[in-house]
């Protein structure tokens, strides 16, 4: 019997599973559908994104509460090499815990001891090494259906898993190659569908669209377009028809936008789907619809026949939305009490700085709000369901501050609801820009795939208010008002989870996950993991144990644009180690000290002469091509290196091989054949140029 034992734990060690782990599989009995993602009890487990299909991120568990909350420690933690971005929520279920990383690889660890069970690499950057331009190398999550588990690839696939072995069972492109398309959204599983989107509204003339796949096969099931294309073509249907009534010119021409890359919500009680949409490609008005009007559905919540994808209604917004406001922020269901009657409501609060709450039978909007500074609009007329613009706001004649800025006044950080205090947990942002289009070609605008060009001149408008540049609200959606506020010192801090204990949990930027009483904000516990959070924590129990854990790797478009603020946090490239990290009531773990924050210093050279004219050259290629990882101005704030500090761009040689070659595909660094010699020329010396003005400082 004990050599039969032995052959079996060593036959299972050659696939990558431990003895321990097929215990564990032997022992799950969830089936992961629509009636258990629906459910508020799971059993202990977090099935989804927003842990159910309402996307609430509410725990029903009770073991860590206000009394005892400050006894959290860590259980144990997985080390996560070759990692950077981390922005995703795990999902658990029955002792088990899968996660995303860098480079979409997936991994299935014990959920009690962290001990790893199966990894998947869908190596991203050797499949498809000349689309990873954009994207920020970040995934926020995978979804789970049956035995199932999905994961879409920053270049587009999406992949089936068997969930006990981590085997690929199928694979399809939902994204034309010859586009400057990717995937940074978690899929979203329902009624034996697969849902995705896509990003890329920045990156090139595009058209956005959601797409449903058959769960067992990978068969496309249908799709959505969200904004119309060439009327010459044909309409795909009715709701295309409808959309192109109000766009004007020739807008398919510059591909319209409204990606919609995060935000669907299924609702099982009512069989649908509401997705949120995107901003509009480019972002100026003025070129992609010279004519005005409200350019649908850009910036709205659609709702869908989840069974056909056909057009059921819609609340837009932002009408002809002008500065990259988009709508693709978590949209939260819950039944409330509006004026004595009970509501089937959703709730979101996207990037325009207000915040909405709909009747998710019909789309009516019932109310909505400011929950940070608005300048664009004085209030929402709920006769028309309709903004009140401001004058100029549309930098008809010059340039303007507006707020929110492109950054929105709440992100895609996940927003929270918990039931039992009746309000909304909320991470807001607190910043302008100044938004205007001087000296461009309204009329001859043109861009290829993969250059960032927006259509608009803009730049940072600072902070909106005087006393932070982000803060924590807890706002009451009936009341439409705020009930606390946490102020925080950094801009860019993680979404949050809240409990029936009336716990509340975020992790922030400057590398501290805390605890809040719900009810009144105030700080109950706070854990320093040394290194700056993106991802929002998740709960879950096994075998009557709670824990809570959280992926610590400083992620998302700011750590790529954040500039000098950002940068000086000191969440450099490769300087930290990336984690997943598990607390309990009992953990006695004390984790490996983070190396401490490191700002890159330009390096100095006397043998490289600046060109001024090549760096000028060079100045408008960084901006459209590399900026986007390397941050504006070549000041890195974390998701790739400073490539003023790097001795790379000093060699003609070196450079090539790294930038045409690619040297470092595996490690994300995508490959550009198509830059001249010129061109890579250009580079290095705007590269340099830049590391020279920052040591003269």
């Amino acid at each position: 019997m004990k050599n039969i034992h032995k052959l079996i734990v060593s036959s299972l060690a050659l696939v990558g599973l431990s003895f321990l782990s097929l215990v564990s599989f032997a022992q799950q009995s969830t089936v992961v559908n629509d009636a258990a993602m629906a459910s508020t009890n799971q059993n202990g487990n977090w099935l989804s994104y927003g842990r159910t299909h309402s996307e609430q991120r509410f725990s029903p568990l009770t073991q860590i509460t206000k009394e005892n909350v400050a006894s959290l420690q860590p259980d144990w933690y997985f080390p996560i090499p070759n990692s950077r971005s981390l922005v995703a929520t795990p999902l658990v279920v029955d002792g088990v815990i899968y996660f995303i990383a860098s480079l979409n690889v997936v991994r299935a660890l014990d959920a009690t001891t962290g001990e790893l069970i199966w990894s998947f690499n869908p190596e991203v950057g050797t499949v498809a090494p000349e689309r990873m331009r954009a994207g920020w190398d970040n995934s926020r999550g995978i979804a789970i259906w049956e035995d199932k588990l999905f994961v879409a690839t920053w270049d587009g696939r999406l992949i089936g898993l068997d969930r006990e072995s981590g085997e690929q069972l199928w694979s399809t492109q939902t994204i034309d190659p010859e586009l400057a398309m990717y995937i940074t959204g978690a899929p979203k599983a329902f009624k034996g569908k697969v849902l995705i989107g896509n990003g890329g509204t920045e990156n090139g003339p595009n058209r956005g669209y959601v797409t449903a796949y058959d769960a067992e096969t990978g068969e496309q099931a249908w799709r959505f377009w969200i904004v119309p294309g060439n009327p010459a073509d044909g309409f795909e249907d009715e709701a295309m028809e409808m959309a192109a009534e109000t766009w004007t010119g020739q807008w398919w021409r510059h591909g319209g936008g409204g990606n919609s890359w995060h935000g669907w919500t299924y609702d099982a009680e009512l069989e649908q789907l509401y997705i949120g949409t995107g901003n509009g490609s480019p972002w100026n008005r003025k070129i992609r619809s010279p004519g005005g009007g409200d350019n649908l559905f850009l910036d709205s919540i659609v709702a869908l026949n989840p069974d056909t994808g056909e057009y059921l209604w819609h609340h837009q917004n932002t009408p002809g939305e002008t500065w990259d406001y988009n709508s693709n922020m978590d949209i939260v269901l819950a039944d409330l009490v509006i004026e004595g009657e009970p509501v089937k409501a959703l709730m979101q609060a996207p990037k325009n700085g207000f915040f909405y709450v709909i009747n998710r039978e019909n789309g009516e909007l019932l109310s909505a709000e400011k929950i940070t500074e608005v300048t664009w609009a004085s209030h929402y007329d709920l006769e028309t369901a309709r903004p009140v613009e401001l004058p100029g706001v549309r930098y008809e004649t010059e340039a303007i501050s507006i707020s929110p800025g492109p950054i929105g006044a709440h992100s895609w950080h996940a927003m929270s609801f918990n039931p039992n205090t009746g309000l909304a947990y909320i991470p807001s942002i607190h910043t302008s820009t100044i938004y205007g289009d001087e000296g461009i070609d309204l009329e001859g605008f043109e861009r290829d795939q993969w250059r960032l060009d927006t259509g608009v001149n803009s730049a940072p408008g600072g902070q909106s208010r005087e006393d932070t540049p982000a803060s924590l609200q807890a706002w009451d959606p009936i009341r439409q008002e705020q009930v606390w506020e946490v102020l925080a010192d950094s801009t860019w801090n993680a979404g949050t989870l809240t409990t029936t204990t009336n716990l509340l949990f975020q992790g922030r930027a400057d590398g501290h996950l805390i605890a809040y009483d719900a009810e009144t904000g105030e700080e109950l516990w706070d854990y320093e993991l040394g290194l700056g959070i993106s991802a929002p924590p998740i709960t879950y129990s096994v075998d009557g144990k709670q824990y809570l854990a959280i992926l610590v790797g400083w992620g998302g478009s700011m750590a790529a644009l954040g500039g000098p603020a950002a940068a000086q946090q000191g969440w450099s490239y490769g300087a930290q180690e990336r984690r997943l990290v598990a607390f309990s009531l009992d953990g006695t773990l004390a984790l490996p000290t983070q190396a401490p924050p490191l700002v890159p210093q330009p390096l100095a050279s006397s043998d490289f002469v600046v060109n001024i004219d090549l760096a000028q050259q060079g100045a408008m290629e960084f901006n459209g091509t590399c900026s986007m990882c390397h941050g504006g101005g070549a000041i890195a704030a974390g998701i790739a290196p400073d490539l003023r500090a790097s001795g790379v761009p000093l060699s003609r040689e070196a450079f090539e091989n790294v930038v045409r070659n690619g040297a470092l595909s595996a490690n994300g660094m995508p490959i550009y054949r198509d830059l001249t010699d010129q061109q890579l020329e250009g580079l290095r010396h705007y590269i340099r140029s830049q590391a020279e003005t920052a040591l003269a400082r």
